[in-house]
């Protein structure tokens, strides 16, 4: 199996504090990777390193054979980006906002047909602004599969969904992984994860402090649930 991302030793400092530290990984193709740890731990960073937004201190990334900084305009006809925290006009409606995202690529998927898909099709004249949570956060799931990429970054994708919807989610990313799709997310939902993760890396305060299974985590604790086994691996009281 051949590899979508490649990271070498990615290290990243705001001034004196250093909030990512020799990360270094690799995420097989079709398959769904997890970063995971606390909040502040450096997940949301080692993804903008990893894409180009920023600039990392040291180390290299390569992404679906493609270096993000010199094979920029190549790399995102290929990658889509959901992030946590996103904003756009405020006035502008989920129809203007999926047609000019898909105007930016080449082959676009069909943006009504995910919106149908994630539960936003009957919303597509509304306002972003006047969606739900919930609505909004699948709304961002959609624009970061336009591009129909050959690789997905999703952080904190299930934030603000509930039971039904999340379980909804997973069952159309399970699907797309099947297509081949290869997807990097971050959650802080340890049964998602549990779910969808083939792989993970466990952080804490910027290194990493586990890589490997679910399986494999909980065994190092000696913990049957895999909530139990993250915790000892990531709270600050870890060994």
């Amino acid at each position: 199996m051949t590899a979508a991302v490649n990271v070498m030793g990615l290290t990243k400092a705001y001034g004196k504090k250093t909030v990512l530290k020799g990360l270094s990984l690799t995420v097989k193709s079709g398959t769904v990777f997890g970063l995971l740890g606390a909040n502040g731990a450096g997940k949301t960073t080692a993804i903008e390193c990893m894409l180009g937004i920023k600039k990392a201190g040291s180390g290299t990334s390569s992404l679906l054979g493609l270096d993000p900084k010199k094979d920029r305009r190549r790399l995102f006809e290929q990658v889509g980006v959901q992030f946590q925290e996103s904003e756009y006009q405020n006035e502008i409606r989920v129809n203007e906002l999926c047609e000019e995202t898909a105007c930016l690529y080449s082959s676009p998927a069909d943006w009504r047909e995910l919106c149908k898909k994630f539960g936003i099709g009957d919303k597509l004249s509304a306002q972003v602004k006047s969606l739900s949570g919930g609505e909004r956060q699948r709304l961002f799931i959609v624009l970061a599969l336009i591009p129909n990429p050959q690789l997905v970054f999703l952080d904190e994708l299930t934030t603000g969904l509930d039971a039904r919807a999340r379980r909804d989610v997973w069952k159309i990313l399970s699907e797309l992984k099947k297509e081949g799709l290869t997807i990097i997310l971050t959650s802080h939902f340890m049964d998602e994860v549990e779910a969808l993760c083939d792989e993970i890396c466990i952080l804490k305060k910027g290194s990493p402090v586990f890589m490997g299974t679910v399986s494999g985590a909980k065994e190092k604790c000696g913990c049957e649930k895999f909530e139990d086994a993250y915790l000892i691996l990531s709270e600050d009281n870890a060994e």
